[in-house]
């Protein structure tokens, strides 16, 4: 039964890789709120949550409430307005390394949200398939071509 318990042990077990998640892609003042609502949703639509496949889950979840904060409109003061538009996106502001955020920036969003799926919250095989809403198989194909060109684009920069 997907009671009260159910959700403090996901919220115990999950809540702070969600909460890393958003920090690593947005502003991290609403990292926070964002979090909450994709757990606000795991208890919504608790029938729905895999058992045993939780975090990937959460993280598809997580996909679908970034993509929609993004969308919003914010106001945002004239006078904070930057002189050149920047059309980075913010996951890779984490990457230090800047031959490889050159190389990453090279590839698609696609290509780019795996390997970040992969290497930073360390997804892999069936949780990776879940969280793309594809097969095991084509989760293994999309990496392995998603790790291929980023060897490509390196080289390249």
């Amino acid at each position: 039964m997907r009671d009260e318990a159910w959700f403090d042990d996901l919220y115990g077990a999950h809540a702070t890789a969600v909460y890393r998640y958003f920090v690593r892609r947005g502003p991290a003042d609403d990292a926070e709120d964002l979090a909450a609502d994709v757990l606000a949703t795991a208890w919504r639509r608790r029938d729905d949550v895999p058992e045993g496949a939780e975090l990937p889950w959460l993280y598809r979840t997580a996909g679908f409430v970034l993509a929609n904060h993004r969308r919003k409109h914010r106001a945002v003061p004239v006078e904070d307005l930057p002189e050149v538009a920047d059309h980075a996106d913010p996951s890779l502001a984490a990457v230090a390394d800047d031959e490889l955020r050159r190389a990453l920036a090279t590839l698609s969003d696609r290509d780019r949200h795996i390997l970040v799926l992969h290497a930073w919250e360390g997804l892999g095989g069936d949780d990776l398939a879940a969280v793309l809403g594809i097969s095991r198989g084509g989760a293994d194909a999309a990496l392995s071509r998603a790790r291929s060109r980023l060897a490509s684009a390196w080289a390249a920069v």
